[in-house]
């Protein structure tokens, strides 16, 4: 039986849907940037840094671009709150794929909601659990 594709626009309805619903814990949320984007390809994300961490009590938010090849190419993920985290370019905030193995090993069966997830993971790992972090508020250019 051949696999059926879904057109890139329903992928993001269902993706927008479910961030507007707020599924799991509620320490990752995602929605448009704009309400007026009909191309659904601006989002906003929220990240709750974990418990146990240096990003503990802190709120991160990220840009995420789907471009017209999404989901079959990776979103541009972007931090825009100033966050120090080995996959991040300290310069610009950009998750670089080299760094991320969930960009890196890109799977049309991932979303946006795994790109934060797996974030938040990263977040806990022992090579950015403990590292010093900016100053709270503080944002990439």
């Amino acid at each position: 039986m051949a696999q059926v594709t879904v057109p890139r626009n329903f992928r993001l309805l269902e993706e927008l849907e479910k961030g507007e619903k707020a599924v799991g814990d509620g320490s990752v949320s995602y929605g448009l940037e704009s309400p007026d984007d009909m191309s659904l390809s601006n989002w906003i994300g929220t990240i709750i840094g974990p418990n146990n961490t240096a990003y503990e009590n802190r709120i991160y938010t990220l840009r995420i671009h789907c471009d017209k090849d999404y989901p079959n190419k990776q979103p541009i993920v972007r931090f825009t709150s100033r966050i120090n985290m080995t996959c991040v370019n300290q310069s610009t905030g950009a998750v670089e794929p080299k760094h991320f193995p969930l960009l890196a090993n890109w799977s049309n069966k991932y979303g946006i909601e795994h790109v934060l997830v797996e974030l938040k993971k990263e977040m806990s790992s022992g090579s950015n659990k403990k590292l010093s972090q900016p100053s709270e508020g503080s944002m990439f250019p």
